[in-house]
């Protein structure tokens, strides 16, 4: 059996990390068996979470992770693709994982006192009090260093977010009507595009992205979509 570690689930949402959200929805839309084991990055190999342990075999990052699956246990998701699919398929992802995932952590970790509050008591609240502190510290400069080296604290805020604005307009565009990202069924892309998208518009962490977000009507019905079929659990929460 697989076994998932990732953050504590919070916020009424499968997991305020969005690549752990991303793992867990590409296993439940695969039908692979797997268990989860809620933990923090300071436990995990490479430090980041999430990971996987599939019957002794240690991974880390949801790319190699994926990856590693795949080659397991078959493409189930994405076999029906042409190759220029594929490709589409590969950039959007990119859009997603490594620029509007920056803007959500700059607005998590750097933008407001608020914000970072809500992302600490997400995070670090199972550990002791003053633990909890500790460490929320030591990993808020550790990501800030990180957002920092991408580039966008470099920026303004109001740049940042104009930009982060600019991914759901091409975003909500080329989704369109279409239930998936790809079409009438569900891919790859579309773990890796709940995950980021249901951590722009669904947590108590506010920016004019999020606004502008759930301003898309086809942004906010897809994310119902996909919370309402691979995470029914929590359409209550």
């Amino acid at each position: 059996m697989i076994t998932l570690y990732q953050l504590p689930r919070s916020w009424g949402i499968p997991n305020p990390g969005q690549f752990c959200v991303k793992l867990e929805t590409y296993l439940r839309m695969t039908g692979l068996d797997y268990k989860t084991v809620e933990t923090l990055p300071l436990f995990a190999p490479r430090g980041k979470l999430p990971y996987i342990d599939d019957n002794g075999t240690q991974i880390a990052d949801s790319r190699l992770i994926i990856n590693h699956l795949k080659s397991r246990h078959g493409d189930i998701l994405d076999r029906h693709l042409s190759a220029e699919q594929h490709a589409i398929a590969k950039a959007w992802q990119r859009l997603l994982e490594e620029h509007l995932y920056w803007v959500t952590m700059y607005t998590r970790w750097s933008h407001t006192e608020t914000n970072w509050q809500a992302n600490k008591q997400a995070i670090f609240s199972g550990l002791p009090a003053i633990l909890a502190d500790l460490v929320a510290s030591i990993y808020r400069y550790r990501i800030k260093a990180q957002i920092r080296g991408q580039g966008l604290p470099r920026l303004t805020p109001d740049e940042i977010f104009n930009l982060g604005i600019e991914d759901i307009e091409a975003i909500s565009l080329f989704l369109g009507d279409k239930p998936y990202f790809m079409g009438n069924e569900p891919t790859t892309l579309d773990a890796s595009a709940y995950g980021m998208l249901i951590n722009t518009i669904g947590c108590p962490i506010e920016s004019p992205v999020k606004d502008y977000a759930l301003g898309k009507k086809n942004i906010v019905d897809y994310c119902t979509r996909m919370q309402s079929k691979f995470f029914p659990e929590l359409i209550s929460s």
